[in-house]
């Protein structure tokens, strides 16, 4: 396709977006707009766009596709002016939001002017932020939802498909708050519980110090989405607080029936509890979902020296790139094991073959 496209916000998301769309559509014009300069230069001599934009009020009327790349609450805020200035009367305007219900409704004064706006929402994401992380291939494979509020709108999703094409993601059409509910059950719940927990724990260890060290390995592993920003987190419970409030109500329902469960000594009620749970678990499709998944190669290493060098010279050796590592001190049957995370699964299957082949090392992947 042919035309300009002004991506506002150009992070790990917006810079992906525009690679994606670079790669599929030569003769595109990409114009990046962001609140750090420095950003953009970056973003100039890495090739990911092809313009320094000065502001919406300057470069929207020149987009063909205007895409946000920011959070929520400043899309809504952006969103709000576009009826005031003089935009195509073809322009698609779409967001990367993780909520659509408050951002839709924000886009409904587009939508009174005959503006198409389509909510936009592809679930992906890295280890690493910031515009020198933008991946052309970063949303491969993964589900990119998408919200058209008005027939009109939707008559123009294969347009913005096309568009968007470059990705590689899997399209799912969905109401705004079917959206919200579903990504609040399956990301932003556990976001929550995980928080909540890592919380409950920190005040256990006030008590009992030694926990902390125990908290090492599976614990760290289950509450690791603990540790994503906490300013976006604000934003999207924020966002989507109406949904949130029933299924933390349910949650906390829930939760109640287990310490009831508990309680009475029910040995078949509490293991037709964990049944049941294990069973739904375990037939879950393992592609791509709402929370990025995380790509872990476990590697058994003898303690000496130089060790993490001799498996990350292997790994450089593939040209394979890992996004973490960290060295697991639980186990005393062994004398080390070390934590490799990956982008997807294809590198982590490649370093295990590499790893056991050149150094002989048990390398394992624990479901």
């Amino acid at each position: 396709m042919k035309g300009t496209v002004v991506i506002v916000g150009l992070g790990l998301i917006g810079g992906s977006i525009a690679l994606s769309i670079k790669a599929k559509h030569k003769e595109a014009h990409i114009i990046g707009i962001d609140v750090s300069l420095s950003t953009l230069e970056k973003g100039l001599a890495l090739g990911i766009i092809d313009e320094i934009g000065e502001s919406i009020v300057v470069d929207a009327p020149k987009a063909d596709l205007l895409i946000f790349c920011c959070p929520v609450k400043e899309t809504e805020e952006l969103v709000k002016h576009l009826p005031g200035l003089n935009l195509k009367e073809q322009v698609i305007i779409t967001d990367t939001g993780s909520t659509k219900q408050t951002v839709m409704r924000a886009a409904e004064n587009l939508v009174e002017k005959s503006i198409t706006f389509i909510g936009g929402h592809p679930m992906a994401g890295s280890h690493k932020s910031g515009v020198t992380a933008a991946k052309r291939l970063l949303f491969e494979n993964a589900y990119y939802l998408l919200t058209a509020g008005t027939d009109d709108a939707s008559k123009r999703l294969p347009e913005l498909k096309e568009w968007l094409s470059g990705t590689n993601a899997k399209f799912l059409i969905l109401t705004p708050r079917e959206h919200d509910q579903i990504t609040g059950m399956l990301s932003h719940l556990p976001h929550i519980v995980a928080a909540a927990l890592v919380q409950e724990t920190e005040r256990f260890t006030a008590q009992h110090p030694d926990a902390f060290s125990l908290a090492a390995g599976g614990f760290r592993d289950i509450t690791r989405v603990a540790s994503s920003d906490p300013r976006m987190w604000t934003d999207i419970s924020i966002s989507n607080r109406d949904i949130l409030k029933e299924q933390l109500t349910s949650w906390r329902d829930r939760m109640s029936e287990a310490i009831q469960l508990i309680d009475q000594s029910d040995d078949v009620a509490i293991f037709e509890f964990f049944d049941r749970a294990k069973e739904f678990r375990d037939s879950l499709p393992i592609h791509r979902g709402a929370i990025p998944a995380f790509y872990d190669l476990f590697v058994d290493v003898p303690d000496y020296p130089g060790v993490i060098s001799e498996v990350t010279a292997i790994l450089a050796q593939e040209k394979i790139s890992l996004t973490n590592l960290k060295i697991l001190e639980t186990r005393e049957d062994i004398n080390g094991i070390l934590q490799i995370t990956f982008q997807n699964e294809a590198d982590r299957l490649r370093a295990k073959k590499s790893i056991e082949l050149k150094a002989a090392y048990t390398c394992y992947v624990e479901e």
